[in-house]
């Protein structure tokens, strides 16, 4: 058994907020790994903006502020997540990483790169595309892809014989691509009239970390409220999510986000057997396998035109969604936090 610390600065969340309600995808992986590690036998304590002390589902959870405390203590693998404030913590660790959610083009300021000069930690990205996002020169201690996990949830879904009524479903980020889908719903709503979006997005998710873009997501959310055809709806936690996909949903629209380095969303809908169709902005076209579980679009006919395709065409939706389940399956958190266990020292 190791000893393994995380630590994040962002938001406020711990154990407990994966289970009460929506969170953000970057907290509900920490919340899935440090979950995954402490099954797999681990000592596992993770430091967050958490109000207080606490024990979930075999983690200790505990304020970031009191990170200090445990400086002398053994471990033997520290993650630092997100922030490059957070890598220099824990001098006595075994193993450092650096847990990146976002492109790392950023990285390369020299107030980014003193950090990782100083301390080299492993670098961790999601997947092929974020990886490429660091220049090869940016010091490390080693680098890894680890693609992120699916809940259970979502791989639990069911295998269906018959289609669902034609609802699409947008679950993200409204600063990330909702206007866009948006403007190409009204063509396809022209086209299927019977058909409904449904958008399950919000600032709650976020805990505060929006404010300051508050004002314009609150504008798009504003359109999709107003908008013919379109449920705008609170968002959910994840079993209430992967429910809505395996009996009431048709299609995910998303046409993704240049900052996009993984989409847990999308991994998730297609595990629960859900066709998209998508943009080629960041990440995203990683997520499917187009043709076969869905569709990438270069331009915005050809994502209407596969749009209106899957909510109309019964046997082609049929063959997506067995697809999507037989072959969208793989990314689970054990596995990930065994990919993880592979950086513990020898």
């Amino acid at each position: 058994m190791a000893r393994i610390i995380l630590a994040d600065d962002g938001v406020s969340f711990d154990g407990a907020s994966a289970a009460s309600g929506a969170i953000g995808g970057a907290e509900g992986a920490v919340v899935a790994l440090v979950e995954a590690l402490a099954a797999r036998g681990h000592e596992v304590i993770a430091a967050t903006r958490c109000v207080a002390p606490s024990t979930w589902r075999g983690v200790t959870w505990m304020p970031v502020g009191h990170l200090a405390q445990l400086s002398s203590s053994p471990v033997d693998l520290y993650i630092a997540n997100r922030s490059n404030h957070l890598i220099g913590h824990l001098p006595a660790a075994r193993r450092r990483v650096f847990w990146l959610h976002n492109p790392a083009g950023y990285l390369l300021k020299l107030r980014y790169l003193w950090p990782l000069w100083r301390w080299r930690p492993h670098l961790v990205f999601a997947g092929p595309t974020h990886a490429a996002s660091c220049p090869g020169w940016v010091p490390d201690g080693g680098r890894s892809m680890i693609p992120l996990g699916v809940s259970p949830e979502f791989l639990a879904a069911p295998m269906r014989s018959e289609a669902p009524p034609p609802v699409a479903v947008f679950a993200s980020n409204p600063l990330r691509g909702l206007d866009w889908v948006l403007d190409r719903w009204q063509e396809i709503h022209q086209a299927v009239p019977e058909a409904r979006l449904r958008v399950y997005s919000g600032l709650s998710v976020y805990r505060g970390g929006a404010d300051r873009h508050r004002a314009a997501a609150e504008a798009v959310l504003a359109r999709a409220a107003t908008s013919a055809g379109v449920d705008l709806c609170a968002p959910v936690g994840r079993a209430e999510l992967a429910r809505v996909y395996a009996s009431e949903v048709r299609v995910m629209l998303y046409q993704g986000d240049a900052g996009e380095t993984f989409c847990l969303a999308l991994a998730e809908a297609q595990a629960a057997g859900l066709p998209a169709v998508i943009g080629e902005l960041g990440a995203v076209p990683e997520r499917i396998v187009s043709g076969t579980t869905g569709f990438v679009a270069a331009e915005p006919a050809s994502f209407v035109h596969h749009a209106v395709r899957l909510l109309g065409d019964s046997p082609l939706w049929i063959a997506q969604h067995r697809a999507a389940v037989t072959q969208q399956r793989s990314l689970t958190w054990d596995r990930a936090a065994e990919r993880f266990e592979a950086l513990l020292p020898s």
